[in-house]
This record gives structure tokens, sequence and C-alpha cells, in this order.
């Protein structure tokens, strides 16, 4: 972790609970105590350099980036600090490498408690653990009281692709098969009942997880993976509008094949929102060649992160940039891509 500029080997008390005040965004002894007792204990890295060194294998990497401003900070299934690391640690996943390392800045709103900050570095410590990767540097800012919501975190990683695979959506091909790794919409509906104190028949736990296992998965198991994308923002029908447009394909989606909940459809129904386009942090389609598509889905469901999958569609040609749902009355419904989100704040 970062230390501030102005460090000063001597050091005042550990920290005991509290909240965050705005004198430590300037910097000194009690910014060096919130880093070091809080952050850098947690992750296992060093508090007295402004970078960290990693020995990697020759090959190609993977880097990303996100920012996470999710709402309420805690929700059932997880917290702002696991979402921030199972999505770089994801999104790396999505470019079939495996993680090696990430980064995590924090901007701190006055006022928050130590306690908070403590909870959210453990849970982004475990979560890290989980794709066998380690937090090795980051930063932290202090923010005036009501200038943000708690804690905002961005992240960084880097990935290690050990394969000669494009795993990119320009490598879509007429009669791929679409594998999906589980049920959807159980993130964004456990976000929106938390945030809402909306009470569900069933207690709604987010799927927020690392889905390198079922990747890794994959790739053990020689399969030719054309492309992959976890299903975040804008969910299953986004992510396959996507696909379409930059494969200049036409993607057809089996409504009868796609695992939903009955609380997530309720809960879906209750606030007039297609689960097909709700948010999902532990779910990901894999784009694989028609030949392969059996021995893809025995691959993905001997792993716990991906034992529901199932064939979910299939790509064509005949209507090049469009997704079509074929549904359980066996019409084609178009699933065209949303102007906005249903659901802001969800990541």
């Amino acid at each position: 972790m970062n230390p501030p500029s102005d460090f000063q080997p001597a050091c005042p008390a550990p920290l005991q609970g509290g909240r965050v005040t705005l004198a430590h965004g300037g910097g000194g002894r009690l910014m060096h105590n919130l880093v070091r007792e809080v952050f850098a204990a947690a992750f296992n890295s060093s508090a007295d350099h402004d970078g960290a060194v990693t020995q990697v294998p020759a090959g190609r990497i993977a880097t990303t980036t996100d920012g996470y401003v999710v709402r309420p900070m805690f929700f059932p299934g997880g917290d702002i600090g696991s979402l921030a690391v199972h999505g770089t640690l994801n999104d790396l996943a999505m470019c079939g490498a495996r993680p090696l390392c990430l980064s995590a800045a924090f901007i701190i709103e006055e006022g928050t408690e130590i306690e908070v900050l403590r909870r959210i570095a453990r849970s982004m410590a475990a979560a890290a653990q989980s794709g066998g990767a380690a937090i090795t540097t980051g930063d932290t800012k202090v923010v005036e009281r009501d200038s943000g919501d708690g804690v905002y975190i961005t992240t960084a990683g880097v990935g290690l692709c050990e394969h000669n695979l494009e795993i990119h959506p320009r490598s879509i091909r007429e009669g791929d098969v679409l594998l999906l790794s589980g049920d959807i919409g159980r993130h964004g509906m456990a976000v929106m009942g938390a945030r809402e104190n909306l009470s569900f028949e069933s207690s709604l736990q987010s799927d927020s997880q690392c889905l390198w296992p079922a990747v890794r998965s994959l790739l053990e198991a020689g399969i030719d993976v054309h492309c992959l994308r976890d299903l975040t923002r804008g969910g299953l029908a986004t992510a396959l509008a996507e696909f379409a447009r930059t494969a200049g394909v036409e993607i057809e989606l089996e409504e009868e094949a796609v695992p939903v909940l009955p609380a997530v459809r309720a809960a879906c129904e209750f606030l007039g929102l297609d689960p097909l386009y709700v948010a999902n942090e532990g779910r990901f389609v894999a784009v694989v060649p028609p030949r392969q598509a059996q021995a893809a889905l025995i691959a993905l469901r001997r792993t716990p992160e991906a034992e529901g999958a199932v064939v979910a569609g299939t790509v064509r040609a005949q209507r090049p940039g469009q997704v079509s749902l074929r549904t359980r009355m066996g019409t084609l419904r178009n699933l065209p891509m949303l102007s906005g989100e249903q659901l802001p704040r969800i990541c």
C-alpha cells in the first residue's frame, strides 16, 4: 500500500476503533496508521514503498481496472470489498488470464468507522485468496463528510494468459454454442432488496464470486474458447447484444434454458424489471465451437462456480447484430440493448 509522502518513522499508538477524520487526508502519522493497520495488515503487503514488484512468468498478460460505488456497501452475499476484488478477478478471467496481482485505491468519506474499513479489507483479502491473487499495492484518500458515500474503491489487476487462444467477441462464429454458467439476476435483486429494505419471500444472496476456477476448467479441458463475458451491468441480454454487434452475428437465446430462481423472478415482477437485464457478479457466458459444447458443459459443471451451467443459445447469421429470445411459446422476441441501466449503483 502506498504510504503518504510525509511518512514519519516514529508512529503514534495503533488505531483503536473510531472514525476516519479529514486530518487523515493530509498524510502524516494518522494516515500511515490507517494504511498500515487496516489495509496493509489485511492484504499482507508492505506499506513502505510506493509500488510493488512482482515476478511473472514469460507470456501474454491481461490488465483491467474498474471502480465500485455500490450502495449499500454491505448486502446479502457480499460487500463493496469482495465485489471489487471479484469484479477485477473476473475481468481477467474473461480474458482467459490467471490472476496474479491487484491494486486497490480507496476514496473514504470523513466519519467512516474504522471497523467498517477493517471489515471491507478482510473481505477483500479473502476474495483475492479465492482467486489465487495478491493485493500488492494501493492508495487511500479522505474526502469531506457528505462528499462521498462511505467508501468508493478502484481496483486494477494483472493476469497471465497461458494459452494461445484469442478470447474475444471477434472470434465468435456462426454455429457456436452459448453456455451460461448458472442462474441469473441474484446480485441485482439482493442489492436492491438491501437498498430499499424490501422483504422477499426467500432470502436472496448475491452470486458474487471469483470465476477463474470455472474458466481454468475449460482451458484445462482443451476447449477452444471463442469468447467469455461476465454478466455484470446490463445482465445477460446486454452482454449478448455486445457480442452480436462486435461479431456481426445473430444470437438466439432459449428462454426455457435460462435459469431464474423463483424468488428472483418474483422480485423482478414486483419491481417491473426483466431478469435478462439484471446485473450478476458471479455468472458468465462462454461461447464455444459446437463440436466441443458437451465437453465444455461437463468441464464447467465440475466446478462449484458453474455447477448449474446450461446450454442457453446458439450463434446464427440471419440477422447480424441482433439478439432474439425464443420464448416458451415458440415465438421470437428481440432483445435490444437498453439505453440506460435498470439498476444504478449496483457495483
